[in-house]
């Protein structure tokens, strides 16, 4: 059987506490000095996936002990080769292929260094979680009664591997389009690239986001920071957010604050057949982050190259996810917040707290 691993690494110590409890007993700045030196492990075996094809695959999930704060701040030779170790770990256990998890596969330019340093394939899953984002930014603004063409969207993290691709597709449906990111070089080259294959769509950018959401309905937000960039009272009532982000770009109170909003979790995808991962990501059964199921795809397609690699995500290689999910059975995990799955009355009465 056909045989792939997923890095994923803990968010923050809270989740580090999760698979060892026994540390919270532990001051908090010892815990920090304590996982750096913890060898990546096994967290859990997946099985169950069965493409609608009947192929049959199953995988695991490694663990590399850092954080995200850490791998953000840590001398990045450091954390390179603690993904690499880690990596390494999973090609002994008889893995195909490997896929990147949110911060590490930020490590290295995208995932290019981990793949120059070890031998066997390696992907992001970005191609993958850029065309679900999409799909579920259209879903959520179509049950929200909106229209993508008579609404400025906004992109946070525009000049990332995903805001930047998500970018330039979501420009084929809209007239107006405002990109965010801290970088305003990069952001107009980015700008005038999008220009080029749209004609008669309006372009602005800017590096700050609070005015950038005071001005648009529909945002999808992919920034790649540490901590939450959205809050409560940064909205306009009857917004759309697509957070694609891990960690969440949203403020996990904004949902207790805001009745008049719709927040969805981006890139969740339903993985088809009798699915156990044996860990709870706290976003229901079979439900996978498409970074995931990116990699299974490419297994069950024994597809065992490098892909979603670098800066610059492939259009071609997000319609290629698109169509290897349309094979194997592979969906959108209808519209989800929290982990929980947002119902059409949940949203009506989204619709109705709306001030006009």
């Amino acid at each position: 059987m056909d045989i792939f691993s997923f890095v994923i690494h803990p968010l923050t110590l809270e989740d580090f506490y999760r698979k060892f409890t026994w540390v919270k007993k532990l001051p908090k700045s010892l815990v920090k000095k304590v996982n750096r030196y913890i060898p990546p492990f096994k967290l859990s075996k997946i099985t169950g996936i069965k493409s609608k094809t009947g192929k049959e695959i199953e995988g695991y999930f490694f663990t590399c002990p850092l954080t995200s704060e850490q791998i953000i701040n840590s001398k990045q030779k450091f954390v390179l080769q603690k993904i690499v170790d880690t990596v390494q770990k999973a090609k002994k256990k008889g893995s195909n292929i490997v896929g990147l998890g949110s911060f590490t596969s930020v490590v290295g330019d995208k995932g290019i260094s981990v793949a120059e340093n070890v031998d066997i394939p390696v992907t992001t899953g970005n191609s993958y979680t850029v065309a679900t984002a999409l799909e579920g930014t259209k879903l959520a603004v179509q049950k929200m009664e909106m229209d993508l063409k008579n609404e400025v969207i906004t992109v946070i993290g525009a000049n990332g591997s995903i805001g930047k691709t998500v970018s330039r597709l979501i420009a084929k449906e809209s007239l107006r389009l405002n990109l965010v990111s801290r970088n305003l070089d990069k952001l107009k080259q980015l700008s005038e690239l999008i220009k080029n294959e749209n004609k008669d769509i309006e372009i602005m950018y800017t590096d700050q986001i609070q005015k950038a959401l005071k001005e648009s309905k529909i945002i999808i937000s992919a920034s790649g920071a540490v901590k939450s960039l959205i809050n409560p009272t940064d909205l306009l009532s009857g917004a759309v957010v697509c957070d694609v982000a891990r960690p969440r770009d949203v403020a996990r109170n904004i949902e207790n604050q805001r009745n008049d909003i719709l927040v969805i979790e981006g890139g969740l995808v339903r993985i088809p057949g009798n699915v156990n991962f044996n860990f709870d990501f706290g976003i229901g059964n079979q439900n996978a982050y498409a970074c995931m199921a990116e990699t299974m795809l490419l297994t069950l397609e024994e597809k065992y190259v490098n892909y979603s690699l670098g800066p610059d995500i492939q259009i071609e290689k997000v319609k290629e996810t698109m169509e290897m999910a349309e094979k194997h059975g592979f969906q959108l995990a209808g519209l989800r917040s929290s982990g929980k799955l947002l119902t059409d009355e949940k949203v009506k009465n989204i619709r109705d707290n709306i001030q006009y």
